[in-house]
C-alpha cells in the first residue's frame, strides 16, 4: 500500500451509529496471508443476486490467485445525498441490504455509515472502514496472537474502471488514495472495454485485481425497477426477503415516487466539478 494517512482526520457519524462486526473474523488462520477487508459502495436500488454474488467471485479468487485472508465483507448503500433516479431513501435501501446480507451469506454485513449522512466521496468510506476495522477495533490477530492491521479493499464492477479511466471525472488524489493505499477488486462484464481502461490507469495496475464472470450476469438494479414497473415478477433476481420487503411496502411501482429529487432544484453542496461527475457515475455497475 502506499501512504497511510487517511484524506481526513475526523469521522462524523450519524446518530445512533454503531460499527457492524458480528461478522468479521479477528483471527488470521494463516500467518503468512495479508487479511484484507472487502467492500461494496452502491446504490443497491434494490440491492439484486449479482451484488451479493460478486463477493462469492472475489472469494474464490482470492483464495486461489492470491496471498490474501479474507476477513469479511460489507456493502456500503450510498446517502440520499447521492440523489440519482430510482434511488430509494436510504432506510429501505439499507433494510434491504441487511435481508439480503443476513439471509444469504455468513460473512458479509451492512455498514450505515455512508448511507444515514451527507454525501462521502469513495476514498472517505474506505477511510471509514480502514479507521473502524484498525484504529477502533484493533485490527486482527494471527492464531499465536502477533496483531496485524487489516487491508481494506474496494469491490466493484467494471464500469467503475471505466469511470475512473476517463479524464476529468476522478480527482487524482481520489485514485491515488483507492487506488494506491487501497486496491480494488473488480467483477468484468460484458461490454465494458476493460483492458484500455486499465491501461489508463497502469500506475495502480498492480493494485487492480480483475475477476472473470465465468457464468454471465447481467442482472442489474435498473432492470429489476422496470420489471417492478410493469407488473413483473422479480423473483430469483432478487433474495425472496427482498422480494418480499418490496412487495410489503409498495416499493418501485412508480420510479417518480421512488425517486430522491434535489429539493428546490438544488444541486450537490460544496463539491468541486470533478468531484460531482465522480459522484454521478461512479456507480453505474451497481445501479
Amino acid at each position: 500500500m502506499a501512504s497511510s494517512v487517511h484524506l481526513t482526520e475526523t469521522f462524523t457519524n450519524p446518530p445512533n451509529y454503531s460499527f457492524p462486526h458480528h461478522r468479521l473474523q479477528t483471527v488470521l488462520r494463516d500467518p503468512s496471508k495479508t487479511p484484507i477487508v472487502l467492500v461494496a459502495c452502491g446504490s443497491f436500488s434494490p440491492v439484486t443476486y449479482l451484488h451479493l454474488r460478486m463477493f462469492e467471485m472475489a472469494k474464490d479468487y482470492v483464495r486461489q490467485n492470491t496471498s490474501f485472508e479474507i476477513m469479511g465483507g460489507y456493502l456500503s448503500p450510498v446517502s440520499d445525498q447521492y440523489k440519482k433516479p430510482g434511488l430509494l431513501s436510504a432506510h429501505h435501501r439499507v433494510n434491504m441490504c441487511t435481508l439480503a446480507a443476513e439471509d444469504s451469506n455468513t460473512w458479509l454485513m451492512v455498514d450505515s455509515w455512508e448511507a444515514f449522512q451527507s454525501y462521502q466521496r469513495t476514498a472517505i468510506v474506505l477511510d471509514h472502514f480502514d479507521h473502524e476495522i484498525n484504529t477502533v477495533l484493533g485490527g486482527v490477530r494471527t492464531e499465536s496472537g502477533e496483531h496485524r492491521s487489516v487491508r481494506v479493499m474496494l469491490l466493484a464492477g467494471s464500469d467503475l474502471i471505466g469511470t475512473m479511466s476517463e479524464p476529468g471525472v476522478w480527482s487524482y488524489t481520489d485514485l491515488e488514495h483507492i487506488l494506491g493505499r487501497y486496491g480494488c477488486f473488480i467483477i468484468e462484464r460484458a461490454g465494458t472495454a476493460i483492458d484500455q481502461a486499465t491501461d489508463n490507469l497502469a500506475r495502480w495496475r498492480s493494485n487492480i485485481y480483475l475477476i472473470s464472470q465465468l457464468i454471465q450476469n447481467d442482472v442489474s438494479s435498473t432492470k429489476v425497477r422496470l420489471f417492478l414497473r410493469r407488473g413483473l415478477s422479480v423473483r430469483y433476481l432478487l433474495p425472496n426477503s427482498v422480494v418480499d420487503y418490496i412487495e410489503q411496502n409498495g416499493l418501485y411501482q412508480d420510479e417518480a415516487s421512488s425517486t430522491n429529487q434535489p429539493p428546490n432544484n438544488s444541486t450537490d453542496k460544496g463539491k468541486d466539478r470533478a468531484v460531482s461527475a465522480g459522484s454521478s457515475k461512479k456507480e453505474k455497475e451497481t445501479q
